[in-house]
């Protein structure tokens, strides 16, 4: 079998983070052996882990100086454009959501990863300690077959036996044989304490992963949300919209750098685990494991002698020797000592199953069970879990840079919605260009303009009507009268004439022009001054 070197080689990836500096916070260097038990070592981690901090710092300190200059280096919008040029803006905010996208792909990915990996650690945990316990109940079935069973049976047979000293000299055999298997399997390794370990590791590491994974999830469902609403805010240049999103914007990019702190503190521990994972287990069983048992399983070479071959052949030949005075016993003291004959079948049928048992002990403390778990549990942290968790700390540091690059865009747009509501806001209301004072000139309250064809009504109407001088009958109309036709090939007719308003020329329907024209000079002597130019 090859040995365990063989199997499993630490990835270039561990070696790159391992080498990472370790400082405490004193900025002193420290040994970047896996030590999480040490102060000095969590320190280094605190201090990696710091890394978030820092660049949320820097992207405030960017954003300031942003707003700074935004604020200060701001030109005012050139009166006769209509539109301030967009297209920078633009193409900034369309590739922010590329990049953002981009960064959520990568932190899919590299989640999935870290899933994956820590799921095959757990399964493997999982494995170990059911064949840790399976070691356990076997010995225990054993220790109590032969303490309780064979000794109770050797009892009862030496009172039966008591007068035949022959036969009392087989039965002593037999008890030194039982001793030999009770203190063979009492020197076994009591690794209770380790099945408890790994029980305990295997459930809290699901239970973190679960909640480190949905909240990877979230983040990342998130940032896609937050793309989606920017360019819906944008579009339809929402102030309300654009306050939500940022506030999700700083909440997302808070987020994604303490996940980057967390994710490189996470990666370069579990690397500094991954270079050299013997020496670290070696020395957390020294309690309960010698060197060369935890040595037997976690290389299981060929070269490296079995440490229970030697208990499991005494068990073994004990067993197998008292078989065989059982037998002679049955032939011989059975037709002398009929009554010895229960024990001797209950003796008999307690070394089957012990000796069945005992196969099974020497299968599971074989090597290449327990060796194949650790190989899959290193295979699945150093490998897959530490390459998902390097992803999702590209994921967090791309996250965070174009987050900031979001926040900028998202404050330039509203500098620009401020300066369009202020040109709409410096357009003079006596413009008869602008809508708004086109719809204040048709407020009753402002104007006492009436229609043409109400002039004999009262005489109120009649004072807000000047019509055009006299003109002959056969004049040809005025040339807004024919441009009125451009519109859909029909002209536009109004029930009021504007005259006098400031506005352009309105088209008259033929009846209104026809009375119009046809006015006599009496009326308008009778109007007065009403229709003078």
């Amino acid at each position: 079998m090859a040995t365990a070197r063989l199997d499993y080689v630490a990835p270039w990836w561990t070696y790159w983070l391992h080498n990472f500096p370790h400082f405490n916070f004193f900025f002193q260097s420290i040994d970047n052996t896996f030590k999480p038990e040490e102060a000095s070592y969590q320190q280094s981690l605190i201090f990696l882990a710091s890394v978030g901090a820092v660049g949320l710092g820097l992207s405030m300190l960017v954003l300031a100086v942003f707003l700074v200059c935004l604020c200060c280096c701001r030109k005012d919008i050139d009166e006769e454009a209509k539109r301030p040029n967009t297209c920078c803006l633009t193409w900034s905010a369309a590739i922010t959501g590329l990049i953002i996208c981009s960064a959520v792909g990568v932190g899919f990915y590299g989640n999935s990863e870290t899933n994956d990996g820590v799921y095959q650690l757990t399964y493997s945990l999982s494995n170990a300690n059911h064949t840790l316990g399976g070691i356990n109940n076997l010995v225990a079935g054993t220790l109590g077959n032969v303490q309780t069973g064979l000794k109770q049976h050797l009892e009862r047979l030496d009172e039966i036996f008591a007068a035949k000293s022959e036969f009392l000299n087989s039965l002593r055999f037999m008890q030194m044989m039982v001793n030999n298997v009770i203190h063979e399997m009492m020197a076994l390794p009591d690794i209770n304490k380790a099945n408890v370990n790994l029980a305990a590791i295997a459930d809290q590491t699901a239970l973190v992963e679960y909640y480190r994974w949905l909240t990877y999830l979230l983040l990342l469902i998130l940032d896609l949300v937050i793309c989606l609403a920017m360019c819906l805010g944008m579009a339809k240049q929402s102030r309300w919209l654009l306050i939500t999103i940022m506030a999700f914007v700083v909440l997302s990019m808070i987020l994604s750098w303490a996940s980057l702190g967390a994710g490189t503190a996470t990666a370069v521990g579990t690397s500094d685990f991954c270079v050299s994972p013997d020496k670290y287990i070696v020395n957390q069983t020294k309690d309960f494991l010698t060197a060369d048992v935890a040595h037997y399983y976690l290389f299981c070479s060929p070269n490296l002698p079995n440490p229970f071959q030697q208990s499991l052949t005494i068990c073994q030949r004990s067993l197998t020797t008292m078989q065989i005075q059982i037998q002679g016993l049955l032939q011989i003291t059975v037709p002398i000592f009929p009554t010895a004959e229960r024990d001797l079948l209950g003796i008999q049928r307690l070394l089957n199953s012990t000796e069945f048992s005992l196969h099974q002990l020497t299968a599971l403390l074989d090597c290449r069970g327990l060796h194949k778990d650790y190989l899959d549990a290193l295979i699945g942290v150093c490998y897959d879990g530490v390459e998902g968790l390097l992803y999702l700390s590209l994921f967090s540091l791309l996250a965070g840079c174009a987050l900031s690059a979001m926040l900028c865009a998202i404050f330039r747009v509203w500098t620009l919605m401020g300066s369009r509501d202020k040109e709409y806001d410096d357009i003079d209301e006596e413009d008869p260009f602008n809508p708004q004072a086109r719809r204040m000139s048709y407020n009753p309250r402002r104007s006492n303009i009436h229609s043409f064809c109400s002039y004999t009504s009262s005489l109120g109407s009649q004072a807000s009507i000047q019509p055009p001088l006299p003109s002959a009958s056969n004049a040809s109309p005025p040339e807004y009268m024919n441009q009125s036709m451009l519109f859909g090939g029909s002209p536009r007719y109004e029930n009021a004439p504007l005259i006098g308003r400031g506005s352009p020329p309105p088209s008259y329907s033929p009846s209104m022009r026809t009375t119009y024209l046809s006015m006599t000079d009496a009326q308008i002597r009778h109007f007065g001054t009403d229709f003078q130019a």
